[in-house]
């Protein structure tokens, strides 16, 4: 059976677009929507949770379209998806009275999840006012975390789905390509940590990195239908020596090549950054498919996924 393409791990077959043609003609006032929820309901294409996946559905068809295989109702809507507009958070008020403190001056901290709570907005812009890297909607699976101090924010933190290709990550679990496919959802990315610049409390970074290890697994579960054991961050070297991250015990896997796994001619388009890695139990390469090999810390190399950026 020929094998048209492969979107996202799976191979779409002339048989495949066959059954495509014939669902898209015996519902021609089907929308893309429907259409994507359709194909997913028939080839049982779910996520771990249970969720169709709709979206990477409506981007095979996209695909299939584009290429001429067949050919789909219009959209109902034009969507404009650019730089600025999934740049823009809302211009929220933010308490910035300088707070120095010890540690245990400002205990107990809270942890509150605000994805899809009244509170994103905050979080989205304490990010884009005040982190070098601004804001920027996360991709995939994602939680989005702000910790309080009382009822002040002393940092926030966005986990969002792993980079599809880190050399240096692989070789250190050990996993295959196959397994990579199957299991990489088990991963979770630290796309942007923020302790906000009036907050001067030493040593509260590592905490929070500390207490979310035991926290975001459970939220994970209880959110996305499974846990995650292993979490990984970028870290741009000539602006950070992620020290944080080295008190909360993760480890320096290797660099990255500073280019995107979608840049043809290989060559350099972004900073070399560090990767940095925390297993969470004990058996993650075999939770993961790994087969055990191990890197030394501090080597390899790694590619950098382009929908990702530093923390």
């Amino acid at each position: 059976m020929n094998v048209i393409l492969t979107y996202r791990g799976r191979s779409v077959t002339d048989a495949d677009v066959a059954f495509l043609r014939k669902l898209i003609a015996e519902h021609p006032a089907m929308h893309r929507k429907a259409l994507s929820q359709e194909v997913c309901r028939a080839w049982d294409w779910r996520q771990p949770n249970g969720v169709l996946k709709d979206g990477v559905c409506r981007g095979l068809l996209l695909a299939l379209h584009r290429g001429g295989h067949l050919q789909l109702p219009p959209p109902r809507s034009r969507h404009i998806n650019r730089p600025e507009w999934r740049r823009h958070a809302a211009d929220v008020p933010i308490d910035r009275t300088p707070l120095r403190a010890s540690l245990r001056e400002i205990q107990p901290l809270a942890f509150q999840q605000v994805r899809r709570t009244p509170d994103e907005p905050l979080f989205n812009a304490i990010l884009a006012q005040h982190h070098e890297l601004g804001y920027v909607q996360p991709v995939g699976e994602q939680l989005k975390y702000l910790v309080y101090a009382g009822d002040r924010v002393v940092a926030a933190l966005c986990w969002s789905s792993a980079a599809h290709g880190l050399s240096c990550r692989d070789r250190f679990i050990g996993w295959s390509s196959e397994a990579k496919r199957k299991n990489r959802h088990r991963l979770a990315y630290n796309s942007r940590f923020l302790i906000p610049p009036w907050v001067q409390v030493p040593h509260l970074a590592s905490h929070v990195l500390g207490r979310m290890t035991r926290l975001l697994p459970v939220d994970w579960q209880g959110i996305y239908g499974h846990p995650v054991c292993f979490l990984e961050t970028f870290v741009d070297p000539t602006r950070h020596r992620g020290t944080c991250y080295r008190a909360a015990n993760w480890i320096v896997l290797g660099q990255t090549f500073g280019r995107g796994h979608r840049q043809p001619t290989r060559t350099p388009n972004r900073p070399v950054k560090l990767v940095l890695a925390l297993p969470l139990v004990k058996s993650f390469r075999e939770l993961l498919g790994g087969g055990g090999t191990q890197v030394m810390p501090e080597a390899g190399r790694a590619i950098e996924s382009g929908s990702h950026r530093a923390g």
